[in-house]
């Protein structure tokens, strides 16, 4: 065995791998509930590809057949469904994951010197992982997945200037048809994929290459002992992959459930209006797209044309996802951990969660003179939070950071 693993060695840096990001890659002893959901993030990525190569075995991505092929995987295809299901819930439980380790990261700190690179890594993955969600949505070709197309892709419509061309150039036609359905398929099934896992890989080098923030903010790497390994510190392996393992049967006990029980969970994960087949003629009566994407939805729609174009509430929109990849200039604080900030900082945070829960809600709300309101008004409190972190996040008191993690 050691003289096939030196061979190995020889020509692949096996051994030095497994022990700069595994055996000997140095993890703050305290980590908690909230560090379980960076590695469901990588299983539910591994899941999302391996049923999707089953998906596109079977899937035909042309208008004429786009439906009837995903009906075929559901009813004639051995566990066609299943693998169906599989991928459906994946694309939420994906979302639910990332939202949850992005939140972590509010809590304590994990975007603020020196791991700004691995927030922008973070947002990039974010930012991919929507479009990929979105062209995956269209793909089954139901009548939301239609008409949810028709109405987000003409937003681009709406640039000034270039916006007719512009639209025409990302159909390939003049409205939402084959042209579109086959470059959406292209995208959702090799290029962005392709695209998640290198930022995937950039976003672990990164990690691994300033180390792991832990619940204190503490930076273990200044306390090290005579042999240069930091105090408050333990390796990855065995002590957190074997930990994740626990997160991961919980994750997988849930996941099946809602899989072999309620796919569609009430509609959220599989909208009613998808099952159906999507006609140019017929548009619903009400057109959201799923609950993941909702929250910058709520936002586009809180802002009323100007001059007939939709344009300034696209603006905000994409601002109000950009803005977060300012995060660590913005935030003043000495302090890292939610555990030492100051009050002010703890209700902007919490006015924050709720303006983007209460916005995503709205999202899938249909529009209504007081969900408009309302929509307006916690659009206001989400950009408020970051416009003001530069004040807020440097007044009232702070606890006394320790010097040494606490458990």
């Amino acid at each position: 065995m050691d003289n096939n693993k030196n061979w190995i060695d020889q020509r692949f840096p096996l051994s030095k791998v497994w022990n700069e990001h595994l055996a000997e890659y140095y993890t703050p002893r305290t980590f908690n509930f909230w560090y379980f959901f960076g590695s469901l993030a990588m299983l539910v990525l591994v899941m999302q590809i391996v049923t999707g190569i089953f998906l596109t075995m079977h899937f035909k991505p042309d208008e004429t057949n786009a439906f009837a092929s995903v009906e075929y995987i559901m009813r004639d295809v051995n566990w066609g469904w299943l693998m169906r299901y599989m991928h459906s819930t994946g694309a939420s439980a994906f979302f639910i994951v990332i939202y949850l380790h992005m939140y972590r990261a509010l809590l304590y700190g994990s975007y603020k010197a020196p791991r700004e690179l691995i927030w922008i890594l973070g947002m990039a993955l974010y930012i991919a992982l929507m479009a990929e969600a979105f062209m995956g949505y269209v793909l089954p070709w139901g009548q939301m997945s239609y008409w949810g197309a028709q109405v987000i892709i003409s937003l681009f419509g709406s640039v000034p200037f270039i916006g007719t061309d512009l639209l025409i150039w990302i159909l390939g036609d003049y409205a939402v048809g084959d042209p579109a359905l086959n470059r959406f398929f292209s995208l959702h099934v090799i290029a962005l994929p392709l695209i998640l896992v290198v930022l995937v890989f950039l976003h672990i080098v990164a990690l691994h290459t300033v180390g792991s923030n832990n619940p204190d903010g503490i930076e273990i790497k200044k306390n090290k002992d005579k042999n240069g390994i930091p105090k408050d510190g333990i390796p990855f392996h065995p002590y957190y992959s074997v930990k994740d393992i626990v997160g991961v049967v919980v994750f997988l006990m849930i996941f099946s459930a809602v899989v072999f029980f309620s796919p569609a969970l009430n509609g959220y994960f599989l909208e009613q209006a998808n099952f159906v087949e999507a006609n140019p003629l017929k548009t619903p009566d009400h057109i959201a797209p799923l609950w993941y994407l909702t929250p910058f939805y709520s936002v586009l729609r809180a802002v009323p044309p100007m001059f007939g174009s939709q344009f300034p509430g696209v603006v905000v929109m994409f601002s109000a996802l950009l803005i977060l990849i300012a995060l660590p200039w913005l935030d003043r604080s000495k302090v890292n951990s939610i555990r030492y900030r100051s009050w002010p900082y703890k209700v902007a945070l919490g006015i924050f969660v709720v303006s983007f829960i209460v916005l995503g809600w709205l999202g899938m709300q249909p529009v209504t003179p007081v969900y408009v309101f309302l929509a307006k008004f916690f659009t206001i409190a989400y950009f408020a939070f970051f416009i003001l972190m530069p004040w807020f996040s440097t007044i009232g008191k702070t606890k006394p950071v320790p010097q040494r993690l606490t458990e």
